[in-house]
């Protein structure tokens, strides 16, 4: 179904979802629940995400899963469903009452497969984080090795999947909050299948893969080497693929790139390498490639 709202309109008000979360606005909580049953699935999903940025930072935690809970459930849109999904994975023991619902979805084999991976990760996340208050669970932090509270973990879990105590979070937490806010507000391309890319290199992809029956993970975190999170352009479970468009040509940027492919080398993932020069023959690269990898088109 088409967004009905003005196009202006609706980048004003992601904006506005996504500066709030950037910003750490605690005040603007009940203009984030407002803007979540926005009639733009993107303003949703930025809402979503900036609810679960707040969720340690002393907001009303009920009003908040009560409020993402329906998103996660049943929102038209599957990554604001997401995103919803993982803000509820943020207020810990605050969600247990969606842990059934997260445990159908994690099931169902119907979701895409993205959902069922967040929302199996937030049943752990939740429920690690109730075990810990009731059973007074030690954790301790990566860094200073100090005890951490069931908050504490919670939170460092669903930010970095690691553990650490609120002095060591703070440290890497500003950098990382603004890096992850700017990659979603880039993402502001839909391919067909509704799913919102950053540039149209990756909408081709997206949408060869869709128009050929192949699932995909889209741009999600993913631990690949040691103390290095990476995030896959596309991930391709039924055939355990990675591919990674390389769109830009800055001395910057191509840095970055070569020390993922070194990653990715080390680690031995397979790696389909797409570059904007490919474009005009993405369909035979494609196919050439995956074939390799067991791709039967």
């Amino acid at each position: 179904m088409k967004n009905p709202m003005d196009r202006q309109l609706e980048k004003r008000l992601s904006e506005r979802a996504a500066a709030i979360g950037r910003e750490g606005e605690v005040e603007a909580f009940e203009e984030l629940l407002t803007l979540l049953s926005s009639s733009s699935a993107n303003v949703r999903r930025l809402s979503a995400s900036a609810l679960g940025k707040l969720a340690w930072m002393g907001v009303d935690q009920s009003a908040a899963v009560a409020a993402l809970g329906p998103v996660a459930r049943r929102d038209g849109h599957a990554q604001t469903r997401q995103y919803a999904i993982r803000a509820l994975k943020a207020y810990g023991a605050a969600a247990e009452d969606c842990l059934d619902d997260l445990r159908d979805m994690a099931r169902n084999t119907r979701e895409k497969p993205y959902i069922q991976r967040d929302a199996a990760s937030a049943i752990k996340a939740i429920e690690e984080t109730l075990r810990i208050a009731t059973e007074a669970t030690v954790h301790r932090c990566q860094r200073c090795s100090a005890q951490v509270t069931a908050e504490e973990y919670a939170q460092s879990q669903q930010k970095f999947q690691r553990t650490f105590c609120d002095r060591c979070f703070d440290e890497v937490f500003l950098q990382r909050r603004n890096f992850e806010m700017q990659v979603e507000i880039n993402k502001t391309i839909e391919a067909h299948d509704g799913t919102v890319v950053q540039s149209q290199g990756e909408r081709r992809i997206a949408e060869w893969l869709t128009d050929h029956g192949m699932a995909y993970r889209y741009d999600a975190k993913y631990r690949i080497i040691g103390e290095f999170q990476i995030r896959p352009d596309f991930y391709l479970p039924e055939l355990d693929v990675y591919v990674e468009y390389w769109g830009l040509d800055t001395p910057e940027y191509k840095m970055a790139m070569y020390k993922k492919q070194m990653l990715y080398q080390q680690e031995g993932k397979r790696l389909i390498s797409v570059y904007p020069k490919d474009l005009p023959v993405l369909d035979q690269l494609l196919t050439q490639k995956l074939r390799l990898f067991g791709f039967n088109p």
